[in-house]
Parts: C-alpha cells; structure tokens; sequence
C-alpha cells in the first residue's frame, strides 16, 4: 500500500504541474506566491478620443481614426483593472504606423496584446449605375468598367464618404468620364486627389467562353457559371463556345480571345485532348487567336504545345465539396517588378506590386495548377522556369516578391506579342461555395481585384 501511496502522489504532483503548464500558455503567472486572483484584460484604449475595439480572446485591440489622422506621435489614453501595469509608457506620444505590443502585468497574471491603428479611407463607396468602382487608396485612382454601349459623357456618381470628408465634383453631379477626372477630397486640413477612370470593355471583339457543357446554360459548375456570367455582363461580343463545336469542326477564326476556366476537376476533360480540338487550337493560335487559360486549365499549355513536352503546372491540387474550409488569411498575388504590367493596373493592392484576390474568412476549395519551383521540375528559381518553358512569370504568391518560389500568372507569345496568359492560384476564385452544412459563404470583398484582373487580360491580350 505504501509503494501505491508514493505513486498516488507521484502522479498528482505531475497532474499539478500539467494543470500549471497549461494555464501558462495563455495567462502565463509566476509560480511564486500565486497571486492569481486579479483581472489583466484591458478596460479600454482610446487615441484622440477614439475608442479602440477589444479582442481579450487573441489579445488584439484596432483603433480606426478619421481621415485625415496622423499615427506618428499620437498618445494613448488605456484604462486597466485595478493593481494592474503596463511595461509601455502611452501618456508619451508613440508610433503607431506599425503595430506596437505591449503586456499588461498583474500580480502574477500577464496577458499580452497588440494595438493596429488604421486610418479611415475617405471614400466609402463610388458608385455608377448601381456598378461599385475599386478605389485604390494608395494610388488614388477609382476604377470603374460599365457594360458595353453605356454613354460616358453624362453620368451621375453615387460616392459614399467617411463622416467629416467632403468632395468635388459632389455626389450626385452630372460628369463627363470619356476622360479621366479628378476628384478632390478634404477633411479639415488635409486635401487629397482621386483620378477617376470610367470606362467601357472594348467594342468590336469577340470573346469566347470555352466549355465542356453543350451550352452557357448547361453549365453546372457555379464557379465556370459565375466566370461566364461576368463575361457576358460585360463584353457585348461575348459567346459561348463548347469542346464539342471544336470537336466538330465549328469555325472559330474570327474569334479575338478563348477563354477556359476550368474548375469542375483536377484532370482536364478527355475531350480536351481530341487531336481535331487540340490541332484546331494550335491553328487558331499560330493564325493569331488567343487563349487565357485560369485555375484547372492552366495545365492545358503541355496539350496545346505552348511549353515543351512535360513542361505544365506540375503542382494541382485543391478540393472538392463537400471538403473545403474557411481560412481566415486574405490570399493574393505578389507582381513586384512588374507593377506597370497591362495585368496588373487597376487593382487595389495592399502594397506595392502585392494585391489580395480572396478575402480571408470565405468559404474556398483552393483550386490550384501553378508551378511550384524550388524543388521540383528542376527549375530552381523563376530564371530556370523562363529558361525552359520560354514564358514570363509575372506574379507569384503574396510572399514570393523575387518571383522564385511559384508560377501563378505568366504569358507567352510570338515576335513579342503575347497570346497566351494563365492564371493559376487558388485565390482566383470565382464563386465561395456554402459550407458542408449549407451555411452560406461571407462575401468576397476582393472580388473586383479578380474581375478587374481577367480583364485586364483579356483586353491585354486583344491588344488594347
């Protein structure tokens, strides 16, 4: 019994431990004295007034100030419990361009946060027809492509601002846009300009969306669905084109641009690799025609000869319903170095050359055919990959500024005319499914930076 009794003992200092240990991953405490009965979560934090916006849950407090505000010398206004200190001075006034951390000590009780100061935007909205603009707030451009046929030269904004924000041209007045205009934006002391950029998809062409179903009515796969929707929303010389037409021998000389965008599988269709399809789009595109390849249907560079043999993505992946999840990191793109890149102008970026394609929190599959290049393929870096496959990698991810890790948007082409883009990633994803459970996805805010993109290419391609 007594050798039982020392083990007893033995495993319930153990079991104290343990219980010690894991209290000490989130409230960490000294073990000396256990003053453990005291509060360390912030009361509240305020700059200029402002209140901040507290989550004791992951220690984050975001403080979001009028246009206008500066972030630079600003002092800090924090209530805590009582007893309780702080290891950083806020009664001085501090830097808040970057996050600035500090930890709130009480007995022994400490609890860790980081304090995010955003400045407000001073436009909410822009607003044509019902039509929302992307405004770049590092740039300060708005950006807005109406439907095809729309008139230009009398329309009426619809602009939303932050509250204290003026502008002019006012809402609501009556602009021509055939060329760009300036809009001039004031909160107190602080003017700033907007170049606004109305315009409408080129006339005249004609843009095929290519498809495995027998008609754009057919189509099943919401994310092809919402792809080809868009396309005839916005291109009055939109058309849809299926595997079986090319199969058959249907004419498609006059068309300006193919565009498949494939998502319904990892492995392309057979038909796809028809010789008749895959001989008629080798001819189109040596006549002069031009392909825009995204996600699944990046891999059909290998099958049209665009690469050399064995050359495509050789990293797909992704998944398929009902697996697919929420991941609340935004994803995006990094194209440093190519910022003035056709592709690329327009979107809202993050920063410099760096722009988010899904926002973090919706619903994705991750539907992916890019080119992973340290270690596989035998490229090492992105000059091994043009080396051997004769494109130009353009962007890469978020993370990759030297364009050496991965492939997710190239171009190649002939006599220095590109005719053939991909875009690969993940993040370009047109629709965000519902969850397994049928709960709908949040919104992707960054859905414009996806439509502004593919129209970029397309008009790239075309040659506008």
């Amino acid at each position: 019994m007594k050798k039982v009794f020392k083990k007893s003992i033995h495993k319930a200092g153990l079991l104290l431990a343990l219980i010690a240990v894991l209290f000490s991953c989130e409230d960490s405490f000294d073990k000396t004295g256990f003053e453990n009965n005291v509060a360390v979560s912030v009361e509240s934090f305020s700059i200029n007034g402002t209140e901040g916006v507290i989550d004791n849950n992951a220690g984050t407090i975001t403080v979001t100030l009028p246009f206008g505000s500066t972030v630079n010398a600003e002092v800090a206004d924090v209530v805590l419990p009582e007893g309780a200190e702080l290891n950083v001075d806020f009664s001085q006034a501090m830097n808040f361009s970057q996050p600035v951390a500090f930890r709130v000590v009480n007995g022994n009780l400490f609890k860790d946060y980081k304090v995010n100061v955003i400045v407000s935007p001073p436009i909410v909205s822009f607003k044509i027809n019902n039509l929302a603009a992307v405004i770049n707030n590092t740039a300060h451009t708005i950006n807005l492509t109406l439907p095809a046929g729309t008139d230009l030269t009398a329309l009426q904004p619809v602009i939303e601002l932050n509250e204290g924000v003026s502008i002019s041209p006012a809402s609501g007045s009556t602009i021509d846009f055939t060329n760009p205009v300036v809009f001039t934006v004031t909160s107190g002391s602080t003017v700033v300009t907007y170049t606004a950029n109305v315009g409408v998809p080129v006339e005249g062409i004609t843009v095929a969306f290519l498809g495995t179903a027998a008609t754009r009515e057919a189509i099943t796969n919401m994310d092809e669905k919402t792809a080809c929707d868009w396309l005839f929303a916005n291109y009055s010389g939109a058309q849809y084109l299926s595997f079986t037409q090319i199969n058959s021998g249907t004419s498609i000389s006059d068309i300006d641009v193919i565009w498949w965008h494939y998502d319904s599988a990892q492995t392309l269709p057979s038909i796809a690799y028809n010789p008749a399809v895959t001989t008629a789009l080798q001819n189109y595109r040596a006549n002069g025609g031009n392909l825009l390849l995204t996600t699944f249907a990046s891999q059909y560079v290998d099958a049209l000869g665009v690469v050399p043999a064995g050359k495509g993505p050789n990293n797909v992946f992704g998944d398929f319903l009902p697996a697919g999840g929420v991941d609340s990191n935004s994803w995006g793109m990094s194209f440093v170095g190519h910022e003035e890149h056709p592709i690329f102008q327009g979107l809202q970026t993050f920063q410099s050359g760096k722009a988010n394609l899904l926002q973090g929190g919706t619903y994705r599959l991750n539907h992916t055919a890019w080119w992973f290049l340290p270690e596989w393929g035998g490229y090492n870096n992105g000059a091994g990959w043009r080396s051997q496959t004769g494109g130009i990698n353009l962007a890469s991810e978020s993370w990759d500024d030297a364009l050496n890790g991965r492939v997710t948007v190239a171009e190649w082409g002939n006599n220095g005319n590109a005719n053939v883009v991909i875009i690969s990633m993940g993040a370009y994803d047109w629709y965000n499914e519902p969850d397994a459970n049928g709960n709908p996805s949040q919104p992707n805010s960054f859905i414009t930076n996806i439509q502004t993109l593919t129209q970029n290419s397309l008009n790239y391609l075309i040659g506008q």
